[in-house]
This record gives structure tokens, sequence and C-alpha cells, in this order.
């Protein structure tokens, strides 16, 4: 049976022109260690041959160091070893606001995005998305605060997180640059964006998907239900054919799928950052990525 097409090589970031590894890391639980500690993870993210690092705001707001904690010691990392900057493309985020659930207003997303640069230390990120959906303020005025901060030079991309097809579908209407990414989340758990037409969008309009919690939230390392159970072994199979983890396995059937999506590594372990890129070596038959699908979906296909 014929393999699913799969290259690992690097790939346009949407439209955007910029070039980006097939697997992410992110750093929603970055904060927290030593400028040696961090450093060494995004050495192991980048000796991975991963060169999207994600990360936001608001990441790190629950621990000792507050809201901008991750950025902050992301910051720290690159002043201490500027070369690192020039071997990633970087992504943020903006738009939440503890403890008021979501501001994306212009005035707020423009002192948002000041302060992530004051953060990282830098005068530019590569991509800047909207964290979550503001109910409150008009797309219009959201595409007018994005296109100021590609205009000033303090951004070169922009993208949304956890939008439904519908938001991202009126922001774009807005905007005369393109939205290049979504950011949903996706895993065998949660396949909400593959029949949603978040995906059929995204492949509509070249738009990239970095999907976050791509292992169910670590729900897949330690099955608690049948279902979950099932994926899991159907996860086994293939990653005993393939010599590799579940967890290599379970990245490489996100990437099967035709829209190309990008997984985002969450781990904070270096040799788990480094385990991912065995998920490149995986290529799947349709009978063993449907095999999983239909164990995720706890019932047959029409």
């Amino acid at each position: 049976m014929s393999q699913l097409e799969f290259s690992p090589e690097p790939r346009l970031l949407g439209k955007s022109g910029i070039f980006v590894s097939p697997i992410a890391w992110g750093m929603w639980r970055f904060a927290g260690r030593s400028v040696a500690e961090a450093t060494a993870l995004v050495e192991a993210a980048l000796d991975a041959g991963i060169t999207l690092f994600d990360t936001a705001d608001i990441y790190g707001f629950d621990s000792n160091s507050g809201f901008g904690a991750a950025e902050t010691l992301l910051g720290q990392v690159l002043a201490a070893s500027p070369g690192l900057r020039e071997r990633m493309v970087l992504a943020t985020k903006g738009g939440i606001l503890p403890p008021l659930p979501y501001d994306t207003s212009p005035l707020y997303l423009a002192r948002a995005l000041d302060s992530s640069l004051r953060r990282l230390r830098l005068a530019q990120v590569d991509l800047y998305q909207i964290h979550r959906h503001d109910i409150l303020t008009h797309p219009q005025e959201v595409a007018r605060a994005l296109e100021d901060a590609v205009t000033a030079g303090k951004v070169r991309a922009v993208g949304v997180s956890n939008f439904t097809t519908d938001q991202a579908r009126a922001l774009a209407s807005f905007l005369t640059i393109p939205l290049v990414s979504h950011q949903p989340e996706f895993s065998p758990l949660h396949l909400d964006p593959m029949v949603n037409g978040l995906f059929d969008q995204a492949m509509e309009r070249d738009m990239a998907v970095l999907a976050w919690s791509p292992l169910g939230g670590g729900r897949l390392a330690a099955p608690a239900d049948a279902r979950t159970q099932a994926v899991a072994e159907c996860l086994d199979r293939k990653a005993a054919e393939a010599g590799v983890s579940r967890t290599a396995a379970t990245y490489s059937w996100i990437m099967a799928h035709p829209v190309r999506a990008i997984p985002i590594v969450g781990s904070q372990n270096p040799a788990r950052i480094a385990e991912a890129a065995s998920a490149l070596q995986v290529r799947w038959t349709r009978q063993q990525w449907y095999d999983v699908l239909v164990a995720a979906r706890g019932e047959k296909l029409p």
C-alpha cells in the first residue's frame, strides 16, 4: 500500500515568505528556570532541526515571575547568546490580559507588542498572532493594529490563534497583508480543526497550521480511558514498525495530513525535544492513518 506524501524539508510559513521547520517548539512552560537551563533547551531544539519557536506574552503568568515571564527569560537567553536569534523564526502572541479575558483594541495591541519586544530585547519578531478572539473589538480595528505593526517593522507576518474560520475570515477581509497562520488545538484526541472547516480554510488560503497540545495535553502518554487507549495502541503499532516512540508517531500522524500541520512540541526536557526529530522519518499508509482516526472517533467512518 502506498505511503502518504511527506517532506521533512523546511516549508513556507503560509504566504509570509519565511521558511520554517516542520516541527515547532513551544515555551508555555519555559519560565521559572535559570538562563543556563533555558539556553540548553533552546539549543536542544535547534540541534533537533527545529527553527520555529512559539511563545506568548501570557506564558509564565502563573509562575513566580508573572505575566511576560517566558518572553523575559528568552530575552535573557538571546542577550547572552546573540547568535541564537539568527537561527530561529520567532513567534509570539498577544491579546490576553488577566484577569480581563481578552483585549485586541489597537491601543492595547500596540502596547502589548512593544512590551513583548522589550522583554525579548528585540526590534522585531517574525510572527505575531492574536492569541484569542476579542468579542468587543471590531476586526477592522484589529487589522489596522496588525498592519501598523508590520509597517513599523516590528513584525514580519501576522496570524491568529484559537480563532474560528469565520473569525479569521472576517479579520482577513480587512487586511491588505496575508493572514499567514492558524494556531488551533489539534491532536488525535482533539480533531475539531479537521472537521469544522479550519483545515479546509488553511489549505484554501495557504495558511500555516501550528498545532498546540499535539499529545492531547499529555493524555496519550498515560491513557486513562478506552478511547485514548485505543488510539495509543494504533500509534504504538506504527511506532514499533518505524522504531520510534509513541510521541514521535503522534507528531508524524499530525504532519501526515495534507494541511501540513506543524506540531508544537511542549516538552521542556532536552532529551524529549531531541526525540521529536525522529517523527520526520515516519511514513504512514492510508490504512494506518485512518486506523488512528477511527480509534480517535470511537466509531467507523460513514
